[in-house]
């Protein structure tokens, strides 16, 4: 794998849990990326607070971020303000767009898997791990040891980039086509995916957020920080499988309604108290 792949995915994989560093990348992706403009280190520091985020913590998030090729800092006077690298404004539009994205209706299903068949020696943990966390980014998930599969035949792409990454794509095999026989599509989706788990987690996420009402600007500014920064975790957990293979009351669409209602809502108001803030 190329060293900016390997970081960009490990990136993603660490803060899929609740940090400063992933609070901050929220903040990041959700005011300083839409505006396109430099931040004050003070602007972010206070954003970080309404969510609870102790200065030092904040400070420590900053550094690690910097340090990672996310942001630069620019020093105005006694001040710094931060700009996203050309490196953190791919990070983050690639993130937005999944993140954004996840749980908008697809089309139906066509009855076609991408299937997958790769092998990664024992001893090459690191490679074999950081394949995982691609192929689970693109949507794949492992009935059995060695074998990926997706009910989305239009990530073959993603999947074969994957490949390239680590350097498999000359030994791997990679189908699209449907089931004869063998295993139900549904049996498939057993094996592959821990769905009780997901839908868990939807349920969580619900409960959170469905009868949340802030009402101060600060208070819409956690709440729409906490919103995004809790559905970014989605897009690694569910493979957003398509109807035909989930449940009738799948509480993942539930779950959906809610952030994008409650995500378009609170938009002015954090929107607003985010550049409040950066006066």
């Amino acid at each position: 794998m190329t060293a900016g792949a390997g970081e960009a995915f490990s990136r993603r994989r660490e803060v899929a849990a609740t940090s400063a560093r992933s609070l901050l990348l929220t903040v990041l992706g959700e005011f300083v990326l839409p505006a396109g403009e430099p931040v004050w280190t003070q602007t972010l520091l206070d954003a970080l607070g309404h969510v609870g985020v102790e200065e030092k913590s904040a400070r420590q998030a900053l550094a690690r971020t910097a340090a990672d090729d996310v942001v630069v800092s620019e020093r105005s006077g006694r001040r710094v303000r931060w700009s996203l690298t050309t490196a953190g404004r791919r990070l983050l539009s690639e993130g937005a767009a999944r993140i954004y994205g996840h749980g908008v209706g697809r089309e139906a299903w066509d009855g076609r898997w991408l299937v997958l068949v790769v092998s990664v020696p024992e001893a090459q943990r690191a490679l074999r791990h950081q394949l995982r966390t691609q192929l689970a980014w693109a949507g794949l998930g492992s009935p059995a040891p060695g074998v990926w599969v997706c009910p989305d035949a239009t990530r073959v792409g993603e999947a074969h980039r994957a490949l390239v990454d680590v350097g498999l794509d000359d030994s791997a095999l990679l189908v699209v086509g449907g089931t004869h026989g063998g295993l139900s599509d549904a049996e498939l989706v057993a094996q592959a995916w821990d769905l009780r788990e997901v839908e868990a987690r939807y349920a969580e996420f619900v409960e959170q957020f469905a009868a949340l009402t802030p009402v101060r600007d600060g208070g819409v500014l956690a709440a729409q920080v906490r919103l995004v920064d809790a559905w970014r975790r989605f897009p690694f957990l569910d493979p957003q499988l398509p109807a035909e293979l989930l449940p009738d009351d799948w509480v993942g669409a539930r779950a959906a309604e809610v952030f994008h209602a409650r995500h378009e809502s609170w938009a002015p108001g954090a929107q607003a108290a985010f550049a409040e803030l950066g006066r």
